[in-house]
């Protein structure tokens, strides 16, 4: 009997317990007239944001596993900005799952938000062109690259822009987004040998097979042209004024091609004027018809 009356006490006690914690948890903070949260929707909440937190840190370590170490550390700060903003979102949908009116934050925030947005909207796509830069791997520092027709050696990727050198050692800050919406030259995605060419025209009865054997023999002297593949001449067009010839040679470094082109051409003339093979400049003829009188 006395075990009985102590199992019924037992279990009056709990269900007083239960009672009290349901009532604590059923405590409503209010926020204005419109906002009302009660003790179990912060602990939902902070149990959502906590699952978010290490859903994020799975998605980070999947997306970074494959980066350089250098890229790892820019793609983190990237990962600290929009981690701020998901939390956000998470923290807005999860309040109104449980009930709590968010309108009035809405409504409160939109034209803020509106304006904030078109203000930040150039700065946002830089952002999330660096963040497919980082991942694609398009563009390495030390690549060279041309856009926009300006081509320069790619110094440092950041955040928002990508700085490179132009061969004029001027710094050249590119932002980001114009990797979406232009196209871009990788001179060096594909090795660091790139081909030249230097075009030069001939008056009509000269010697072609003489003008093909001194083209190779300028661009086969110079220190800077790679052996193989071997220079080669292409007999391109029978121009106005000319018989139009393009020498195609291979360089170790393609950023500083305007300086072995200029001695190749050199060269050529050099070679041209010793065995009398004469560069033409355009010409008209003229003929004069005089009328009877």
């Amino acid at each position: 009997m006395f075990q009985d009356l102590s199992k019924i006490e037992d279990t009056i006690t709990e269900s007083s317990a239960w009672e009290k914690t349901k009532e604590f948890l059923g405590q409503h903070i209010d926020f204005g007239k419109d906002i009302s949260i009660s003790i179990l929707d912060v602990l939902v909440v902070i149990t959502v944001i906590f699952i978010t937190t290490l859903v994020l840190r799975l998605v980070l370590k999947i997306i970074t596993r494959n980066l350089p170490k250098e890229d790892k550390g820019k793609f983190n700060v990237i990962y600290g900005y929009f981690r701020w903003l998901i939390y956000i979102i998470i923290l807005l949908i999860t309040l109104h799952s449980v009930g709590v009116n968010v309108t009035a934050v809405f409504a409160a925030s939109a034209a803020l938000l509106i304006g904030i947005g078109l203000a930040l909207q150039t700065f946002f796509q830089d952002i999330i062109s660096g963040v497919f830069i980082l991942i694609d791997q398009s563009v390495h520092v030390g690549d060279i690259i041309e856009i926009e027709g300006k081509v320069g050696r790619v110094e440092e990727i950041k955040l928002r822009t990508t700085r490179a050198v132009t061969i004029d050692n001027k710094v050249l800050v590119i932002p980001n987004h114009l990797y979406l919406t232009n196209s871009l030259y990788n001179w060096t995605q594909n090795g660091t040998l790139t081909r030249e060419s230097v075009s030069v025209g001939v008056a009509y009865g000269s010697d072609v097979q003489l003008v093909k054997k001194l083209l190779l023999q300028a661009a086969s002297t110079h220190p800077d042209v790679i052996n193989s593949p071997e220079p080669t001449v292409v007999f391109t067009n029978f121009g106005e004024s000319s018989l139009d010839f393009k020498l195609v040679f291979t360089l170790a470094d393609s950023f500083k091609a305007q300086f072995p082109k200029s001695d190749i051409r050199f060269e050529i003339d050099k070679l041209f004027r010793e065995h009398n093979i004469s560069i033409p400049f355009p010409q008209r003829d003229i003929h004069i018809i005089q009328k009877p009188e």
